[in-house]
């Protein structure tokens, strides 16, 4: 696919990987439809990037766990650019808490954002994607393929994420639509610090060595070269690459691994 004056639809664009996104989007000449809770850096952003990369950038206040801010999404695209091209379903929060201490408004609050908010969006877009054989895209997580102590709810979203997608995928072999599943490893961004604890409150600091992370920038080039290449799914990471193996092949060993890691957190939750 070439992106040059394609539009591009980006959730949770106003910081981390989204961000990085955005302007990867517009170094490829692609406009731009943002969307985002921050609604004041999400215009900083766009009018930053239509004065850098000579794009149009569409600014839109978006809850993507409210199904209506979901459709003004789409709907702005629509009447700013009159075509989807391109949706990239990026916007999630995390979260740390072990299940037996956690409210279960934290699990509800993680699928709203993570899996839902993909579903509306995904849901009001996909006859324009259909139209123009567009590309549809997930940013998941080695956690949709492994589930990690004290991110049940994390976990269970990106599963779902994923099996969604999958099935997306399938349901339209015959139709051109391009469905990637993208999974970062550990990034250097805002989630940790946002990810909510066992009463929903943010736990305002990262449990994990930042520096030792891929950068968000990083993994917008993977995203935007894969949509490019329409590929069929990103695992970005050695890491992960075998994490996924070894869930497969030794799952019991990897359990034992998967634990030894989670008690090298700062303040771990398991021991």
């Amino acid at each position: 696919m070439n992106l040059r004056n394609k539009t591009v639809i980006i959730t949770g664009a106003s910081s981390g990987i989204g961000r990085s996104c955005a302007e990867e989007f517009a170094k490829k000449g692609s406009n731009l439809v943002l969307g985002a809770r921050q609604y004041v850096a999400l215009c900083e952003l766009a009018r930053d990037l239509e004065q850098k990369y000579g794009i149009k950038a569409v600014a839109v206040p978006c809850d993507v766990s409210v199904e209506s801010d979901c459709q003004a999404l789409i709907n702005q695209a629509l009447s700013t650019f009159n075509r989807i091209d391109v949706l990239v379903n990026n916007a999630g929060i995390s979260m740390r808490a072990l299940f037996k201490d956690l409210d279960l408004l934290v699990l509800r609050n993680l699928m709203d954002v993570n899996f839902w908010g993909a579903v509306y969006c995904t849901k009001y877009a996909i006859s324009e994607l259909l139209k123009h054989q567009g590309s549809v895209v997930g940013v998941s997580s080695i956690a949709g393929y492994r589930g990690l102590p004290g991110r049940t709810g994390y976990s269970a979203s990106k599963f779902a994420l994923n099996g969604f997608l999958e099935a997306l995928r399938v349901e339209n072999l015959k139709t051109g639509l391009h469905v990637m599943i993208a999974s970062p490893g550990f990034t250097s961004s805002n989630i940790r610090k946002v990810a909510l604890v066992k009463d929903g409150t943010p736990q305002g600091e990262t449990s994990m060595d930042e520096n030792k992370m891929m950068s968000s920038d990083d993994v917008a080039r993977i995203i935007v070269n894969g949509i490019e290449e329409r590929k069929r799914s990103l695992i970005m990471t050695a890491q992960g690459k075998l994490t996924v193996l070894l869930n497969k092949l030794l799952p019991a060993w990897l359990d034992g691994l998967v634990y030894n890691h989670f008690t090298k957190e700062k303040d771990p939750l398991i021991k």
